[in-house]
Formats: structure tokens, C-alpha cells, sequence
């Protein structure tokens, strides 16, 4: 009888392009919840303990931040990859751009807090 083992894609991603490729897709794809996943099982897979001393983040809180119920904050997501050596790089998107010289313009940000948080 053939044995059938349950795929773990961390044993495949053991170098940084690896890595840096896997997430990559991910964010080409636009699978949110699966690149926050996906980032949490890599971290996982290099040592959660290690991860928390690079990010000075705690190991419990890192858990709780890439499970599968909770959001991250940006933040703990940018340490944790740079933990694990993964930098972003952000380009112009290959949208045409609008047309009569029209230019975008950021709103203003306002300083007021909102009451919604986002879980760690």
C-alpha cells in the first residue's frame, strides 16, 4: 500500500531565492491570507525563536500574529521578513497612465486614530 504524506512546502524552500520566489508568486497572485500563512510557516520553519530575537518581537506574539484567524500589522510583517533575509521592492505598475497629463494625488492622512486596531 502506497503511503501518502501530508505536502509541507517549507521543506522545499531551504535557500533565500527560494524564499524571496515562493512569496513573490504569492503577492503576484494577490492571495493575501496565503502570503500572511505562508510567511508564518517559513518562519516557523527557520525557528520561531530565532525569528523573535532577529525582530525583537516575542515568540508567542509571533505565533498569534501569523495564525490563521488573526491579521498581522504591516510592521510585524516587514521584520519578519527581514528576519528571514526577504526584502520588498516596490515598482510602477504596468497600468497605462491616465490620460491629459491628469495627476494622482494622495488624500491627506488624517492624525485622528481610529477606534478599529488590527490583531498583532
Amino acid at each position: 500500500m502506497t503511503e501518502i504524506s501530508n505536502f509541507d512546502v517549507s521543506e522545499y524552500l531551504d535557500t533565500d531565492e527560494k524564499i524571496a520566489d515562493y512569496l513573490t508568486s504569492l503577492i503576484e497572485d494577490k492571495d493575501w491570507d496565503l502570503l500572511l500563512r505562508a510567511i508564518g510557516h517559513i518562519a516557523k520553519a527557520k525557528g520561531m525563536t530565532q525569528i523573535a530575537k532577529s525582530t525583537g518581537l516575542g515568540r508567542e506574539s509571533l505565533y498569534k500574529a501569523f495564525n490563521s484567524t488573526t491579521q498581522p500589522k504591516f510592521d510585524t510583517v516587514i521584520r519578519v521578513l527581514e528576519a528571514l533575509n526577504i526584502s520588498l521592492k516596490l515598482h510602477p505598475s504596468e497600468k497605462p497612465k491616465p490620460k491629459g497629463g491628469t495627476r494622482i494625488r494622495p488624500r491627506a492622512i488624517s492624525s485622528k486614530k481610529t477606534s478599529s486596531k488590527i490583531a498583532a
